[in-house]
């Protein structure tokens, strides 16, 4: 006589399998869903910063006939280079881009050789100083140009660097320095300090630590703070129009300004151009230099 177990059904596998086979497909199409937002977002966002860089270009080869248009193109019908040799020849551009090519140069070499020990000492010692030095890198960034122009124009007057790149570039380290401090501090913290350990069981000192160990591991950090640095410089506008005076010492942005009338009408076409030649300095550092910038931050680290 047969019997038969008790309390138990026939096992079925299938329902299971096709609700696991279905949970794993809603979140397929759950995780291509959110991929594909965000590759869109970031192309509209791609598209929003890229539109007046385009019109820019456009507006630059366009001549005086299709700029006074009724009915604007994206691309010029017929290109010239006409609005930029009006430019070269109404304001002195080259001049006034070795101005800031200098002043961009001395100001992140200068605030690079002055930020990074200090940022070392900020990251691997907590105590007064970094605190101290932490919360005048905030309070710092908190303060417009406008409240601090005055005493500054008087400093550098006592000085006497006024009217020089010398005075300009001391102002754009100062102002510069706080956040470049800030930025090589995260740098520091992102290197793991049993590497320096390491080094010490080793027998290197302090200073060949920081020289072989720490400094090639804080080398894209550098990059990404002089290029900081240099681009807040260059394209610096307020502190340069108060602080000189006379045409053969002015900056770029301040030369850009004289392609505008008494009455506030815009040469356009040259203005373009100009502004044009002037963004291009950045672009190609930035294009030479951003594998650097987003190389990682601990290659090379592994002890062979």
């Amino acid at each position: 006589m047969s019997r038969e177990p008790i309390g138990r059904g026939p096992i079925r596998r299938g329902p299971s399998k096709r609700a696991a086979s279905g949970r794993e497909s809603t979140g397929l199409r759950t995780g291509r869903a959110a991929r594909t937002g965000q590759y869109a977002a970031l192309l509209a966002y791609l598209v929003f910063l890229a539109f007046p860089f385009v019109w820019l270009i456009s507006t630059a080869f366009k001549p005086a006939r299709e700029l006074g248009s009724l009915h604007p193109t994206w691309i010029p019908e017929q290109p010239t280079l006409d609005n930029f040799r009006q430019a070269f020849d109404e304001q002195p551009l080259l001049q006034a881009a070795a101005n800031s090519l200098l002043a961009a140069v001395g100001a992140a070499v200068i605030a690079v050789v002055i930020a990074t020990p200090l940022a070392y000492v900020m990251a691997r010692h907590r105590g007064r100083l970094a605190t101290a030095a932490t919360g005048w890198v905030v309070v710092s960034q908190a303060f417009p140009f406008v409240l601090v122009i005055i005493p500054l124009f008087l400093i550098l007057k006592n000085l006497h660097l006024i009217n020089t790149l010398w005075g300009l570039i001391l102002v754009y380290v100062v102002w510069s320095l706080p956040f470049a401090l800030w930025m090589l501090a995260g740098y520091v913290r992102a290197v793991p300090t049993e590497l320096e350990e390491a080094a010490a069981v080793d027998g290197a000192g302090r200073v060949r630590t920081l020289v072989s160990v720490v400094a090639p591991l804080l080398a894209p950090g550098i990059v990404a703070t002089a290029l900081f640095a240099f681009i807040t410089a260059w394209n610096e506008f307020f502190f340069a129009l108060v602080l000189l005076k006379t045409p053969e010492k002015q900056t770029l942005p301040v030369v850009l300004t004289h392609f505008l009338g008494a009455e506030g009408v815009a040469d356009l076409g040259p203005l373009a151009a100009a502004a044009f030649l002037a963004t291009l300095p950045s672009l190609v550092l930035f294009a030479f230099i951003q594998r650097r910038i987003t190389g990682g931050m601990t290659a090379g680290a592994v002890k062979n």
